[in-house]
């Protein structure tokens, strides 16, 4: 079923406002402790819980907007829940941490697996955007899966050897303009392997 059409800026601040927010958050609760419930909890964990109920609620927002979900608001969703659901529950900030890894590592498994079976599960998902050959679409999926594994060690180095604001930082602003600078760094492959436009009669 298509889904129905929203405003892109709307859609767009329901998908990076909770990181925003994230951000802007624990930038005022960083250095501070909580008790709750007879534990005492970082602000980082804090932000954390505050995170999740805020994906939960923007990821339900677009569902009643459009009627559905693309699979990788689903896999961020489900992986936010649990990896940010364990660090507040279990007072442990690398779950959290962890998630983008296990999601860059997902994303790059399916379109790896899909390689290997000869296809491109990126034009699926990307082909109305973007149109080109299948040969181009063979050529962007292979890229786009190393890429997906070079982020997902990137976040694993950054999470393990730098501070928690660090990582905040990160997660922020250098994996948003990482995918934006690799977008941009195609535009040549767009132009070279660009699909002839379907003449109607």
């Amino acid at each position: 079923m298509a889904g129905r059409k929203i405003n892109p800026f709307l859609k767009l601040a329901l998908e990076l406002g909770p990181i925003l927010l994230f951000f802007v958050l624990f930038g005022r609760l960083k250095d501070q402790t909580f008790r709750i419930a007879g534990g005492e909890y970082s602000g980082f964990i804090v932000t954390t819980a505050v995170f999740v109920v805020l994906i939960i609620a923007t990821t339900g927002i677009l569902w009643r907007l459009t009627g559905r979900l693309s699979r990788m608001q689903l896999m961020t969703l489900v992986l936010v829940v649990v990896m940010g659901g364990l660090s507040v529950w279990l007072n442990d900030e690398r779950f959290i941490k962890m998630k983008p890894t296990f999601l860059y590592l997902a994303f790059g498994a399916i379109l790896g697996f899909g390689l290997l079976r000869g296809k491109s599960y990126l034009s699926a998902v990307m082909e109305e955007v973007v149109p080109m050959t299948a040969e181009g679409w063979m050529i962007l999926t292979r890229r786009m899966t190393a890429f997906f594994f070079a982020l997902a060690v990137a976040n694993e180095a950054v999470w393990r050897l730098m501070s928690t604001e660090a990582w905040v930082n990160f997660k922020t602003f250098g994996l948003t303009a990482a995918l934006f600078l690799f977008i941009l760094s195609q535009g040549r492959l767009f132009e070279t392997y660009a699909a002839e436009p379907v003449e109607k009669d």
